[in-house]
């Protein structure tokens, strides 16, 4: 039998409780998931399933949303997150990596967090999901990818102001990056030689040397070497001649330098559908590409796009390392 993915229940207060219902209701049993949190929070009339382990998710799916009861203090009211929620929320984190490492699950999909409620409830001490879920890992460097069915692209570089992009972008974080993706393109996506697209820093990647130097000096010489050792890479290229369909069909991920070079492109494509994938980890995780969106959280406007792309990528995932 297929093991189930784990959907974190994330920021109660947000649109999670509401999408993963959504997901459940277009996903059925197709790809079979389970809720970790409280079934109270999920939308008034949502048919529930209470699970005690992972493994009665696959048949409880048909009947309707299978939850894994995660004990938290109270109601949960859309639109005001509530810090007392938080060790709850992190310890629901906490308890699916347990059960990834553990190879009860497929992987994991986790709906969005609201950081200043976990600093404020739960004094926690990461930037996001994704470096706690490398620290319980004990994985040093992970790797963030946007992807949809389009587009997969890494930024080297991911929330920093954009004047310290020169700074932080180094031959050892980029080559690092570059060498995660391609494991992870053959791990989890089942490319025997991926082709990867390596961007420039500069504009026109730096016309050699007349609009800045990086390429010159060092992201060539290191794309050269690595395409020595047999990695199928191509650049550095012009960040602005990278993203159209005939480029993109030339390469099966591409390496931007910072956040916007690569986030633009994908949210231009495929605004709704993309997906968060962190690379490196010993077990898959992917999640919605947006927040908690608290303005219309309760309102049923909530767009479950971006979760199911999450789950269904989720699953192909745990295909491909023989998970499900």
């Amino acid at each position: 039998m297929s093991l189930p993915l784990a959907l974190t229940c994330g920021e109660p207060a947000g649109v999670g409780p509401e999408i993963a219902a959504k997901a459940w209701r277009a996903l059925g049993p197709a790809v079979p998931f389970f809720y970790m949190g409280s079934a109270a929070h999920l939308p008034e009339g949502t048919p529930v399933v209470e699970i005690a382990a992972p493994d009665e998710a696959a048949a409880a799916v048909v009947h309707g949303v299978p939850v894994l009861p995660h004990e938290m203090p109270g109601p949960a009211v859309p639109g005001r997150p509530d810090p007392a929620q938080a060790p709850a929320v992190v310890e629901i984190i906490a308890r699916a990596v347990e059960m990834a490492q553990g190879g009860r699950i497929a992987g994991i999909c986790t709906l969005p967090i609201h950081k200043k409620a976990l600093i404020d409830g739960a004094n926690f001490a990461y930037p996001g999901h994704t470096e706690y879920l490398a620290a319980l890992a004990g994985v040093e460097r992970v790797v963030m990818m946007l992807a949809c069915d389009a587009l997969r692209v890494v930024p080297a570089t991911i929330h920093i102001p954009l004047a310290e992009v020169p700074r932080a972008l180094t031959p050892e974080g980029l080559e690092q990056t570059i060498r995660i993706t391609h494991a992870s393109l053959r791990r989890d996506f089942g490319l025997e030689a991926p082709r990867i697209a390596v961007a420039g820093l500069n504009p026109h990647a730096g016309e050699g040397g007349a609009i800045g130097r990086a390429e010159v000096d060092w992201i060539a010489p290191m794309v050269e070497r690595l395409r020595a050792e047999g990695l199928d890479l191509r650049g550095p290229a012009s960040a602005d001649t990278m993203f159209h369909a005939g480029a993109r069909a030339t390469y099966d991920a591409a390496v931007a330098m910072y956040h916007d070079q690569a986030l633009i492109p994908i949210k231009t494509i495929d605004f709704a559908g993309g997906v968060n994938v962190t690379l490196g980890l010993p077990f898959v995780r992917t999640s919605p590409d947006h927040g908690t969106a608290f303005d219309i959280a309760g309102t049923g406007r909530a767009d479950p796009t971006s979760t199911i792309a999450a789950l269904r990528l989720g699953m192909r995932m745990a295909h491909a390392r023989g998970m499900a």
